[in-house]
C-alpha cells in the first residue's frame, strides 16, 4: 500500500499542473536569467532563501523592474523580501532596491507577484546582478507530528529544484543546507548530491519561464522553535536620563508535539538524549551599555539566567522554570534600563528616538508585535518612521504625576522575525521648562501641607462655650463625672458587704459573737455614712437634662441595693441571734437558706446593673 503524501506534496502537484497548462502565455520575454544560484538555508526553524541573480535584458526596450514570483502556497508564509542590485558586467557594491506586491495581468492566482523597482532602468544589452532574500515562516513542519520525550525531531521542507521565474533561465543552482543530523530522506534527481550537510540540484540549463520540479526534504532539525505568540514591547523615555524597556513574552515550541508522559529523571539525568527536541533558554542580545535587567514571572524574579557584558554587547541567557517541548508555552517578563544619550537625539527642532522595532532574542518569530513607545508627557507633533509597513495609533498613558497623560505610539506588526530587528524613529517635540513640571508639583504639594500644618497648629479649634452643642457637652461631661462618684459608692457598699460575709466566716470559725456584733455595727455606720454622701449626687444627677438615658438604671440600682442590705442586715441577725441560742449548724443553715438565694441574686443584678451603667 503506497504511502500517502502530506498535504503540501499534493497542493505542489496541483502547482505543477497549473504551471503546465496555463502559463507559458504569461511568460515575459524582454529579459532573461543567465544565471540563477539559489542557497536556502534550515538551520533553524525560519527559512531563509538567497536568490543571486543575473538578469540580462534582450529586449528592445529599457526595463525599470523586475518581476519575482512564488507559489501561494510559499507566499502566505513570507515573512520579508529585500532585494538589492548593482547593473554592470562585473557584480560590484549593490544598493537597496524597493520592492512592492504587483498583479501583472494575465497571471493566474495560485500565483505571487512582486516587483524589484530598479533605480535606472536596465537598457538593452546591459546587466543586472540582482540579490534577493527572502525569508519564510512555518516552512518547515514536524513530521510526524508527534514525538515521544526521546525522539529527535523530523520535519518535512518543500520547494522547486529549478528557480521559478517568469523570465527564461539560461542556468541555475540549487544548495540546501542541512542542520546535520540525519537525513531520513530527499527527492532524488539524478544532480542531486548530498555532502555532509549540504543537498545540491543541478546544475539545470536552458529552463523555460515558470520551470518547477518539486522536491520534498524530510530530515532532524533540534534547534529551538521558539514561537512568541504575542510580545508587547514597551519603551518609557524619560529626559531625566534613561530609557526604560519593559518585554512581555508569551512563547511556545512549535515543534513536533510531545507524546506520552514527561519524565524529569531521565531529562536531568541525560538531557541531550531524553530532551533532545526541547529548548531550555533563549538568547537576547541587548545593547551594549544596558542595565537594571531583570526577568522574571508570574511567580516571581527568576534566578536561571546569566549575564555577560562587555563594551561592544551585552548578552543575556534565559532559562524559563522549565524546559520546553512541543506544544509548551511559558510567559516571561524582561526588563532593562538604558541612556538616553545613545537613543534619543535632536535634529531640525524635534527630537527623535532611534532604536530598533523587534524583539533582541535571537533567531524567535514572533506572531503578533506590539511596540509601545511612551512619551514624556507634554510631548506633541509626533511622527513615525518604520522601515516597512505597520499599523499605528495613539494612546495615552498615566504614571505618578501626571496631569494630562503621556502620549503613547503603538505600532502592530505580524510575523515579526530577526530580520525586522531594524532601526526606526519615532519624532517629537518637547519643551525643556517641561521637566521642571513634577519637581515644581513635588514643591508645591510639601510647601502647602507645610502651611497647612502650621496654620492648624495656630488655630483655636476648639468650640464656642456659649453654643448649645458646647453646654451640652459641660453637662454630659459633669453627668459622667457624678455616675463615677455614685459607681464608687455603690462599690464601697458591696465592699463592706463582703466585709459582712467575712465576720459570719470568722463567727462559725472562732464563736466570737461580740466581734461579729461590733463588725455589724461599723457596717451600718459606714451604710449611713456613704447615704449621706448619695443623697447630693442623686439630686444632682436627676436635675440634669442629659441623664435622661442613664437615671431609670441609677434609680433601679439604688433599689436593689438597699433591698440586698435590708437582706444581708436581716440574715446576719439571725445567725447571731442562732449562735447565741446555741443552735446546730444545719438548722442555721435552714433559717438562712432563703434570705441567702435572694441576696445572691440581689447582687447578681446589682452588679449587671453597675456594669450597664459603665457602657453608657
Amino acid at each position: 500500500m503506497a504511502t500517502p503524501l502530506p498535504p503540501l506534496r499534493r497542493a505542489t502537484l496541483l502547482l505543477v499542473a497549473v504551471l503546465v497548462g496555463v502559463l507559458p502565455s504569461t511568460a515575459r520575454a524582454d529579459l532573461v536569467i543567465s544565471r540563477a544560484d539559489r542557497r536556502v538555508d534550515l538551520t533553524s526553524h525560519i527559512v531563509r532563501v538567497l536568490a543571486s541573480l543575473k538578469v540580462e535584458n534582450v529586449g528592445p526596450d529599457p526595463v525599470s523592474q523586475v518581476l519575482l514570483s512564488f507559489p501561494n502556497i510559499q507566499a502566505k508564509n513570507l515573512a520579508a523580501i529585500r532585494a538589492f542590485g548593482t547593473e554592470g558586467k562585473v557584480k560590484g557594491p549593490s544598493t537597496v532596491l524597493p520592492v512592492e506586491i504587483v498583479e501583472p495581468s494575465g497571471t493566474p492566482p495560485e500565483l505571487t507577484f512582486f516587483s524589484a523597482l530598479l533605480h535606472k532602468p536596465l537598457e538593452k544589452g546591459k546587466i543586472l546582478h540582482l540579490d534577493v532574500l527572502t525569508v519564510f515562516t512555518h516552512s518547515l513542519q514536524p513530521f510526524p507530528e508527534e514525538i515521544t520525550q526521546a525522539e529527535a525531531q523530523l520535519v518535512v521542507y518543500q520547494d522547486s529544484a529549478h528557480y521559478l521565474s517568469p523570465y527564461p533561465v539560461k542556468a541555475q543552482s540549487l544548495a540546501i543546507r542541512l542542520p546535520g543530523g540525519r537525513v531520513e530522506s530527499y527527492t532524488r534527481h539524478p544532480s542531486a548530491k548530498l555532502v555532509d550537510s549540504e543537498l545540491k540540484y543541478g546544475q539545470f540549463e536552458d529552463l523555460p519561464p515558470f520551470s518547477y520540479l518539486p522536491i520534498i526534504v524530510h530530515f532532524e532539525n533540534n534547534h529551538p522553535f521558539a514561537v512568541a505568540k504575542e510580545v508587547i514591547r514597551e519603551i518609557e523615555i524619560s529626559h531625566w536620563g534613561n530609557v526604560q524597556i519593559t518585554e512581555h513574552y508569551n512563547i511556545v515550541h512549535g515543534g513536533a508535539k510531545l507524546k506520552g508522559e514527561f519524565s524529569r529523571i531521565d531529562y536531568q539525568s541525560r538531557p541531550y538524549v531524553r530532551g533532545v527536541s526541547s529548548f531550555r533558554n533563549l538568547i537576547a542580545r541587548l545593547p551594549p551599555r544596558a542595565h537594571s535587567i531583570y526577568y522574571r514571572d508570574e511567580i516571581g524574579n527568576i534566578s536561571t539566567s546569566h549575564l555577560w557584558s562587555d563594551s561592544k554587547k551585552t548578552q543575556l541567557e534565559i532559562e524559563p522554570r522549565f524546559p520546553l517541548f512541543g506544544g509548551w508555552q511559558t510567559t516571561f517578563t524582561v526588563g532593562y534600563g538604558l541612556p538616553l544619550q545613545d537613543f534619543v537625539f535632536y535634529s531640525d527642532g524635534k527630537r527623535f528616538l532611534n532604536i530598533t522595532f523587534g524583539s533582541p532574542m535571537e533567531e524567535i518569530l514572533i506572531e503578533k508585535l506590539i511596540v509601545k513607545v511612551v512619551l514624556p508627557e507634554g510631548s506633541k507633533d509626533i511622527e513615525v518612521s518604520a522601515p516597512f509597513p505597520t499599523k499605528q495609533w495613539q494612546e495615552v498613558k498615566f504614571s505618578h504625576l501626571d496631569i494630562v497623560g503621556r502620549p503613547v505610539v503603538v505600532l502592530e506588526k505580524p510575523d515579526v522575525i530577526p530580520e525586522h530587528n531594524l532601526y526606526f524613529q519615532v519624532y517629537y517635540k518637547f519643551n525643556n521648562i517641561s521637566l521642571l513640571q513634577e519637581p515644581l508639583m513635588l514643591i508645591t504639594g510639601f510647601f502647602l501641607l507645610f502651611a497647612a500644618c502650621i496654620v492648624y497648629m495656630r488655630t483655636d479649634m476648639s468650640i464656642s462655650k456659649s453654643s448649645p452643642s458646647y453646654l451640652a457637652k459641660l453637662q454630659w461631661d459633669e453627668v459622667q463625672a457624678t455616675v463615677q462618684k455614685i459607681q464608687g459608692i455603690f462599690e464601697q457598699c458591696l465592699a463592706i458587704h463582703d466585709k459582712l460575709e467575712a465576720s459570719l466566716r470568722d463567727l462559725s470559725r472562732t464563736g466570737d459573737i461580740q466581734s461579729c456584733k461590733a463588725a455589724r455595727k461599723a457596717a451600718d455606720a459606714q451604710f449611713k455614712e456613704l447615704s449621706k454622701e448619695l443623697k447630693p449626687l442623686l439630686t444632682s444627677l436627676q436635675a440634669s437634662p442629659q441623664s435622661y438615658q442613664i437615671w431609670p438604671k441609677v434609680e433601679e440600682l439604688i433599689t436593689k441595693e438597699r433591698d440586698m442590705q435590708e437582706k444581708l442586715m436581716a440574715r446576719h441577725s439571725t445567725v447571731v441571734d442562732s449562735f447565741e441560742k446555741k443552735l446546730r449548724g444545719q438548722d442555721v443553715e435552714n433559717r438562712i437558706a432563703l434570705q441567702q438565694q435572694k441576696i445572691a441574686a440581689l447582687r447578681q443584678e446589682v452588679e449587671s446593673l453597675l456594669e450597664y451603667i459603665s457602657e453608657i
